[in-house]
């Protein structure tokens, strides 16, 4: 049996038709950036998500980033984050000259720890972002500077607790796109009203710059897709949360190391990944490649001790946490299009490795 830890083409087969549909509508439209279709796509993830505003953007690390430029974070501030995550995270605010500041885990949920993000807040602290990791809820810290939540593995399943959100819509997202895109979502008139300004270029009216922004614009061809698919995403994230329900049921009952751990279980966990920790990690992974089981490991490295960011001090063991996870973490087959019996095939290959 093979069991890919993605599926896109039957993930999308049965919307086929209504997807080269909004395709064929943007094409006859003529308008290919901005316009009727990214207006309406805003509009729908708005209500979607239950906030008041939407901007569509060119990738979850586009949004990030526009945010970051939008609270006026730069050189002299300090942003707070978790080490456990995708680049962009850290990335957006290093980019716009600020000093990052990595605070670890919990080591249950293994997302940012609030305690241990608050502790490391100071004078220079400009915002805190903490990450939905692989689907699972972050604690949103009470915290005397802004929060922006990076929800690049979830969506419209959690509601906005920060004063923004930054969505990753990459094809193989609880929500994707056929190429890059991404959206801030928020409360807050003026920040909604700042981004959409910023993603033009700081341009209004055109060719008149107000500000400097960059080209964080949405492609209408993407927001057509969002559209078609976004009515789908309660369906797929209950299937997702289906598939991890039958993966802890199996996983309980197999004869396993009892250092291996399914992830903390949450009932708005979007499951975005299933991710284990595992002893002896990356023999199993190798095992389960051999036996046609995608796996991949998000992520091999935390991003405390990426050679990027070597002159921010950090050495190994300044956020155990983190570190350890990094060496044990392995994520499973998870999406909507997962295959009947794949979840006790993976289960079995797991419990043979270690039998062996």
């Amino acid at each position: 049996m093979r069991v890919p830890l993605f599926d896109m083409r039957t993930e999308l087969a049965p919307l086929r038709a209504d997807l080269d549909a909004a395709i064929a509508r943007v094409l006859d439209s003529g308008t290919f950036i901005g316009g009727p279709e990214v207006e309406a796509f805003e509009r729908e993830l708005a209500a979607a998500a239950g906030v008041a505003h939407a901007v569509g953007t060119s990738s979850g690390t586009d949004a990030l980033l526009a945010l970051m430029m939008a609270l006026g974070v730069g050189p002299g501030d300090e942003l707070v984050t978790t080490p456990l995550t995708f680049f962009a995270t850290a990335g957006a605010p290093a980019r716009v000259g600020a000093r990052v500041v990595f605070a670890d885990v919990d080591d249950a949920t293994l997302c940012l720890d609030p305690a241990r993000a608050l502790a490391a807040c100071g004078a220079r602290t400009k915002a805190i972002v903490t990450v939905h990791l692989y689907g699972h809820p972050a604690v949103v810290p009470a915290a005397p500077c802004p929060v922006i939540e990076d929800a690049a593995h979830t969506l419209t399943e959690l509601p906005l607790r920060g004063l923004a959100a930054a969505y990753s819509m990459f094809p193989t997202k609880n929500l994707g796109a056929l190429g890059d895109a991404g959206a801030v979502v928020t409360a807050d008139p003026s920040l909604a009203e700042r981004v959409r300004l910023l993603r033009t270029h700081g341009a209004r009216p055109k060719y008149h710059h107000v500000a400097v922004g960059g080209n964080f614009r949405l492609d209408a061809l993407q927001a057509a897709v969002l559209r078609t698919k976004l009515p789908h995403v309660p369906a797929w994230t209950a299937a997702r949360r289906a598939h991890a329900a039958t993966y802890r049921a199996l996983l309980a009952q197999a004869k396993l190391p009892p250092e291996l751990r399914p992830p903390a279980d949450d009932a708005a966990h979007a499951y975005h990944q299933f991710c284990i920790r595992a002893p002896r990690r990356d023999a199993l992974r190798a095992h389960l490649q051999a036996a046609g089981i995608g796996t991949e490991i998000y992520y091999p490295e935390p991003l405390h001790l990426a050679p990027c960011f070597a002159d921010l001090g950090y050495r190994a063991g300044s956020l155990p946490i983190a570190e350890r996870a990094c060496t044990e973490l392995l994520a499973l087959p998870i999406h909507p299009a997962l295959a009947p019996g794949a979840e006790q095939y993976v289960v079995d290959q797991i419990a043979a490795f270690y039998a062996r």
